[in-house]
């Protein structure tokens, strides 16, 4: 077993990095699968989740925490993905080194974006990083007001720039934050909610991409 890799990068803080890492890890270890959270940021948000995670579930907390610097990654990550069905890479904001080094080791780069012209603009570095490193991209738009017509403005400008963008969209809804600080996913905090649902169908979108389907046959 080689476990898949995800890269969630992003260079401008605050477009919800670590809520979506923190989110997939916990919907996918709801679904099953043997999770790995990577760890690279500096304020370890992560980190402190995964503590908070430990306090509300005890024993019952099945995703491991890695906690390691971009340059120790390229030794480090090829051993230990072995022993995981998944592995979540959180990178830290504005650190162009360190989200190279986990974009190189992904399947596949998440990117969230809030549906503002301003983040599409600030996510020029990280694009460019992705581009250079040629890696398979999804966007995955965060915080949508509910009938935003500047999110479906702004996904027909990135499909225009052949950008991928998941077509599940995540709303801005307190789920999201009050999960988190239980250490918790939406599917284990309010499993009938709507975030919950929009948490699900991202993650069947993320497994069905592409980049799977050709790595399976590259094998």
């Amino acid at each position: 077993m080689t476990g898949k890799v995800f890269t969630v990068a992003q260079h401008k803080g605050g477009a919800g990095k670590t809520t979506l890492s923190a989110q997939l890890a916990s919907a996918l270890d709801q679904s099953g699968e043997k999770v790995l959270v990577v760890d690279v940021d500096p304020p370890g948000s992560r980190t402190e989740w995964h503590k908070m995670r430990s306090q509300t579930l005890g024993r019952k907390n099945s995703i491991t925490l890695f906690q390691t610097q971009g340059w120790k990654m390229v030794r480090e990550l090829p051993r230990i993905q072995r022993e995981f069905d998944y592995v979540i890479v959180d990178t830290p904001p504005h650190a162009e080194s360190e989200s190279s080094i986990a974009i190189r080791l992904a399947d596949l780069v998440l990117m969230p974006m809030q549906p503002s012209p301003l983040d599409v603009w600030a996510a020029a570095p990280t694009l460019k990083l992705i581009l250079q490193e040629k890696k398979p991209l999804m966007l995955v738009m965060n915080r949508v007001p509910p009938k935003s017509k500047l999110n479906e403005t702004i996904k027909d400008k990135l499909d225009t720039m052949n950008i991928q963008v998941a077509k599940t969209t995540l709303g801005n809804r307190v789920a999201f934050a009050s999960s988190i600080m239980q250490g918790l996913g939406v599917g284990e905090f309010d499993p009938r909610g709507m975030a919950a649902e929009e948490m699900t169908a991202l993650l069947k979108e993320i497994k069905k991409h592409k980049s799977f389907k050709e790595a399976g046959r590259a094998a």
